[in-house]
């Protein structure tokens, strides 16, 4: 039959079922050719859901019969039927890649829907998964915490670059997409990141994974599986977590709670006058004129600071830098020195570092400062130089 014949569609039901036909095929989920023909059932819901078994579930019966009798329309379903049903004839590029494959079965890729997902079927999954895919846009990732299960259960990741895997993501443990910038809802970055996990699932990820040795082994898969295993489960763990949150939060906050509490509340109280002093003073705080020099590898720095009435030990003042390289900010605290002939409560503030940053990198800062508070927590002030 050719595109233009008809007679294929002679009846509604018959139109019903290549129209189902279509819609259970997961092709046009890259393949945009039908989407024209799914907008002219129904504008509105097309726009809306996206989604062609949603729009065949949800349109009346009378609106399919509608379009049904439309002969454009059933000409374009039949083109749609005719190339699928070619496409599916036609051998891909595995069988075009592996003419002679050194085994004798293949497993092809599936998608299933699986409703009502939580931790009982996450079970099931993991232990049987070889890769778990993750495209979500950036920044919307969830917590990640399916995709690091994967890791003591030998699976490899290929995700987003957002979440746990912008963090955890190395070469030779997995494979990424994206560059870690956020584009909104850009077609073009999408169309753009799915070629490229279509490349990458064709030229890296199913090639890995179907070259064997003699013995029938992935060698470079199983490579990348330990090296994953053994690199990133110890890190991307529940018990590395409880580990972490209990020896750096929940201990120090007990701790904490218990001296705060002792003699009378001596310590809760003398940290309450310290706010109150900070709340009362430091819209007053200001900062004189910054003096900057470079000598040799050294940048100097100095900078009269104003107290007004706080006392300077209630502050610290620091020289501060963005990121660099993926580091974290630089951070130095600046030396208080003699007070300033000629002004109350008030000091010249110096520092030196290496001069492997341009100066105007650098600017002091002014942030609070206690022995028993927890920064900026239980003090959120901050007071820039520029």
């Amino acid at each position: 039959m050719n595109g233009t014949d008809e007679s294929k569609f002679s009846s509604d039901s018959q139109v019903g079922d290549a129209l189902r036909e279509l819609a259970l095929n997961l092709r046009w989920s890259w393949n945009h050719a039908a989407d024209d023909l799914w907008a002219q059932v129904e504008p509105e819901l097309w726009e809306l859901t996206q989604n062609p078994w949603v729009m065949l579930q949800t349109v009346s019966q009378e609106k399919l019969r509608t379009v049904a009798s439309d002969a454009r329309f059933r000409q374009k379903l039949n083109e749609l039927i005719q190339e699928k049903r070619h496409h599916e004839q036609t051998d891909g590029w595995f069988q075009e890649a592996y003419k002679e494959p050194p085994f004798t079965q293949v497993a092809y890729a599936q998608a299933v829907f699986l409703s009502d997902y939580d931790m009982r079927l996450t079970e099931h999954l993991i232990q049987g998964v070889d890769l778990w895919l993750n495209t979500p846009r950036r920044p919307w990732e969830a917590c990640g915490t399916s995709g690091m299960k994967i890791l003591v259960n030998g699976g490899l990741n290929l995700s987003e670059l957002d979440g746990w895997w912008a963090e955890a993501y190395a070469p030779d443990v997995g494979w990424a997409l994206g560059d870690g910038q956020e584009h909104g809802s850009d077609p073009g970055w999408d169309a753009s990141e799915a070629d490229r996990l279509y490349a990458l699932l064709e030229h890296e990820v199913v090639p890995e994974f179907y070259r064997r040795d003699e013995a029938g082994i992935p060698v470079g898969w199983v490579q990348r599986m330990r090296e994953s295993m053994a690199r990133l489960t110890p890190q991307f763990s529940a018990n590395r977590a409880v580990r972490e949150y209990t020896e750096k939060y929940y201990v120090p906050l007990a701790t904490a709670y218990c001296q705060r509490g002792s003699d009378e509340n001596r310590a809760a109280n003398e940290l309450l006058r310290w706010q109150q002093q900070l709340a009362q003073h430091w819209p007053k705080l200001r900062f004189g004129s910054l003096i900057v020099e470079t000598e040799g590898s050294q940048h100097l720095f100095r900078v009269p600071v104003y107290l007004d009435e706080l006392d300077s030990d209630a502050v610290r003042v620091e020289l501060y830098a963005e990121p660099l390289n993926g580091r974290g900010p630089f951070r130095q605290t600046m030396i208080r020195g003699e007070p300033l002939i000629g002004a109350e409560n008030a000091y010249q503030y110096s520092t030196a570092i290496p001069a492997n940053r341009p100066s105007d990198d650098f600017t002091p800062r002014i942030i609070p400062y206690h022995l028993a508070a927890s920064i900026p927590l239980e003090a959120p002030e901050i007071l820039w130089y520029r």
